[in-house]
């Protein structure tokens, strides 16, 4: 058995893996780098004990391995893993879903390289990281302004329902996009909004929440980043 090979192969793969796992560390990301080390290799492994059991193994008229049988189910596995990352935040809104095809792409490129494709395997894994990293950077200034703008939760509380449309369109004034409004009666008499607001991606947080506190019809602010 030739081990220079094997050693190639899970070896490419651990830097390939660490790779990815570096950029999520970075981005302190459910996805570390331990977990898309075990990840990248372990696929990789696996995919060559399915190339070689299939190859190896006597076999008779009747029945023939297909050599990428075990390799097929790390793709079906691996969802589970991608699901444990994916979280819903009490604003309603929905993260890791980039981490979870992270995990997806690691498997991806630990097959790739125990199947043998190396030069496939590292170029995937630089358009992953371009399509990741850079093409949002790129977006940011030459993409619409959507692309240059970030969802914060906030949470008022109005003297009174008169009160409301002129909050909202003070809000306006700000050059804050008001994207979604939930209202709710409470049992004091005052009133409860919950808003989802775009800003400007380099306005802090608390500028906001400075300015909302000053409306004179508000009681009660909460800011909180999506």
């Amino acid at each position: 058995m030739d081990y220079t090979d094997l050693l190639i192969k899970l070896g490419l793969s651990a830097i390939l893996g660490f790779a990815i796992g570096l950029e999520r560390e970075l981005k302190r990301k459910p996805l570390g780098l331990k977990t898309c080390l075990v990840i990248s290799i372990i696929s990789c492994l696996l995919t060559i004990v399915s190339i070689k059991a299939a190859y190896n193994l006597p076999h008779t008229d009747h029945m023939n391995m297909d050599p990428l049988r075990l390799a097929a189910q790390i793709v079906s596995g691996i969802g589970f893993l991608g699901a444990g990352v994916i979280l819903r935040r009490g604003n309603d809104s929905i993260a890791g879903l980039t981490t979870a095809a992270m995990i997806w792409g690691a498997s991806g490129i630990g097959i790739a390289v125990g199947a043998g494709f190396y030069i496939e395997a590292i170029f995937g894994m630089c358009f992953l990281m371009i399509s990741v990293e850079l093409i949002p950077l790129a977006m940011k200034y030459v993409g619409p302004r959507s692309f240059r703008q970030r969802d914060i939760a906030v949470k008022l509380v109005v003297r009174n329902m008169d009160n409301i449309p002129i909050v909202i369109e003070e809000i306006k004034e700000m050059d804050i996009k008001v994207k979604n409004m939930k209202l709710k009666t409470l049992e004091n008499g005052s009133h409860y909004l919950h808003l989802k607001l775009s800003i400007d991606q380099k306005r802090h947080t608390a500028d906001v929440y400075y300015a909302l506190q000053h409306l004179e019809s508000v009681q009660q602010t909460e800011v909180e980043s999506m």
